[in-house]
């Protein structure tokens, strides 16, 4: 049986205001809507928080990503359903979200560098660490998905 936790925006509602801060200005970056949340699912199913998991699933369908897309994100690599650019930013999501095993290898900042400008490097980094930042108060906190009322 798990343990209640507590629910850090009633503890600490201040704690959440720099990380606003954070998602807002991604928002508002070189990224796309669909970028932003590709990034921010394939972090979320390699971290295994299933309330982020739910919850930006639910928001690329009602930007309409396609649920094919979806549904084969955690096996991109092998699917033909990514352009050369989303792939480069998925693997910076792998790398940089289990950034204990290698860090971001050079060969793979070096495709992100060549492809994108360094703004758009700099957005994907950031990007990454924020949705990773979230992962892991979904999943200190147990936080609980809700499910969508389709």
């Amino acid at each position: 049986m798990k343990t209640d936790r507590i629910k850090i925006k009633e503890v600490n509602p201040n704690a959440y205001k720099p990380l606003f801060a954070l998602y807002d200005n991604i928002k508002n970056s070189s990224l796309t809507d669909i970028e932003f949340l590709l990034i921010e699912i394939r972090a979320s199913q390699i971290n295994g928080c299933a309330y982020c998991i739910q919850s930006h699933i639910t928001e690329a369908i009602e930007k309409g990503e396609k649920q094919y897309r979806i549904h084969a994100l955690s096996t991109w690599k092998e699917s033909p359903f990514f352009t050369k650019e989303e792939e480069i930013i998925l693997e910076m999501t792998e790398e940089i979200t289990t950034i204990a095993d290698e860090g971001l290898p050079d060969d793979v900042y070096q495709k992100a560098i060549t492809t994108f400008t360094k703004e758009k490097v700099a957005d994907i980094i950031m990007a990454i660490c924020c949705i990773n930042v979230w992962n892991r108060i979904g999943r200190a906190t147990l936080m609980t998905p809700i499910p969508s009322q389709d």
